[in-house]
């Protein structure tokens, strides 16, 4: 029904700033919120980011002040602005969205991940 695809992960020095990428595509009717979570070997998923359709924004203590999210134009697109990275960063990126189709309301959807590697 709805289909998220990550892109931008990929090795990069501490310090160096990367850009991850989501596209919504499928049956969306609307998206209501779309955030960026991440996951690294031995660690539960936590929230890295999120951003609702009115524009409201919530960040992880961890990447405030260096990480920034976005919306695309046409909304069916999110962003995430890397800054200032750090080792403690490396992880499998997932984008995630809220979004409502003709059959349901605000179901959650997740992308399959992109890997971000960050050397010291």
């Amino acid at each position: 029904q709805v289909q998220l695809v990550e892109s931008g992960g990929g090795l990069v020095q501490a310090g160096g700033s990367l850009r991850l990428s989501c596209a919504a595509s499928g049956s969306i009717f609307s998206i209501n919120a779309m955030g960026w979570y991440r996951q690294a070997p031995g660690k539960q998923r936590e929230l890295v980011a999120s951003i609702t359709s009115g524009g409201s924004t919530n960040y992880a203590d961890s990447v405030k002040g260096r990480f920034t999210i976005s919306r695309g134009n046409a909304k069916n697109t999110v962003y995430l602005q890397m800054n200032s990275l750090k080792p403690e960063d490396t992880a499998v990126y997932y984008c995630n969205a809220a979004a409502s189709t003709r059959d349901y309301y605000g179901m959650n959807y997740w992308g399959k991940g992109t890997l971000v590697t960050v050397s010291s």
